[in-house]
């Protein structure tokens, strides 16, 4: 073996040590008592109780932890949809259409993608407060359908993956727009529309600042801010400690699991929409 490929491997090896370990950690951890968790060796099992700690995480509080649950999948799930088709569809337009205006709306699309999220956070809590939105779910849920990131990614891939003379053909045998986006563009651009969920999902998921800003009603909160509040208060109640692990364990599952049911079409996305057919 040449040593440049050693040292690669050595490279991705330490790499992935380093991204797996934190991971693992968790995994251990949630397996322990409050008492274990800080009086045991973190790297490995001491008289593991995994089932009843998850069973506490869910019972909490009158069970919280499932609101917090259904609220992080409403948010993502539901807000990661409505962004990938409204990217999808802004992306095919501004990559099909000629119109007046069409790179100026394109670049400001790519300033939404440099502009910081938790720049927006205050000013749109502004406004959702001046509509009495604040404080509801649809205040974390609104922001999160839109994905400037996603139009700039399905406008590249469109431009390379719908062919011009598909569209001619299906307007010739007399299907409309609409039908023409929704039958034949969407699976095409099927690649670039699951990459574009995946990024969103996580990181409306992971979202922690826009639920802080907005939300002040803890049975509306996503498993983020939820996590946050029962370790704020782990001081006074110390059963929160391994709470809190136990919840970080269950927030990652369905991350996992997306990752590794999309990310075939993750990996094809990012390349196949750069190269032209």
């Amino acid at each position: 073996m040449k040593p440049s490929r050693i040292l690669l491997v050595a490279f991705l090896a330490i790499a992935a040590l380093y991204f797996l370990l934190p991971v693992y950690w968790l995994v251990v951890a949630s397996t322990k008592s409050t008492a274990k968790l800080f009086g045991s060796f973190g790297l490995w099992f001491s008289d593991p109780h995994w089932l009843h700690n998850l069973s506490q995480v869910f019972s909490y509080d009158s069970g919280i932890f499932w609101k917090w649950t259904l609220n992080s999948i409403l948010y993502a799930g539901v807000g990661g949809a409505l962004a990938t088709l409204l990217a999808g569809a802004a992306g095919f337009a501004l990559a099909v259409y000629r119109f007046r205006g069409r790179e100026a709306v394109f670049k400001a699309v790519l300033a939404g993608v440099l502009l910081p999220t938790t720049a927006l956070a205050l000013p749109m809590y502004l406004l959702f407060s001046k509509v009495g939105l604040a404080n509801t779910q649809w205040a974390v849920l609104i922001p999160g359908m839109v994905s400037p990131f996603g139009v700039y990614l399905c406008r590249i891939y469109a431009e390379a993956a719908v062919p011009a003379e598909v569209l001619e053909a299906a307007r010739v045998d007399g299907a409309g727009e609409w039908r023409i986006f929704s039958t034949v563009v969407l699976r095409m651009m099927t690649p670039a529309l699951v990459t574009v969920f995946l990024f969103q999902f996580v990181g409306i998921w992971n979202n922690y600042f826009l639920p802080l800003v907005m939300l002040s009603d803890d049975t509306k909160y996503p498993i983020t801010l939820g996590l946050t509040a029962w370790q704020s208060a782990a001081d006074r109640h110390p059963e929160l400690y391994q709470l809190t692990v136990g919840g970080a364990f269950v927030s990652i599952l369905p991350l996992a699991a997306a990752m590794l049911v999309l990310q075939r079409y993750w990996r094809s996305g990012l390349t196949q929409g750069s190269v032209k057919g």
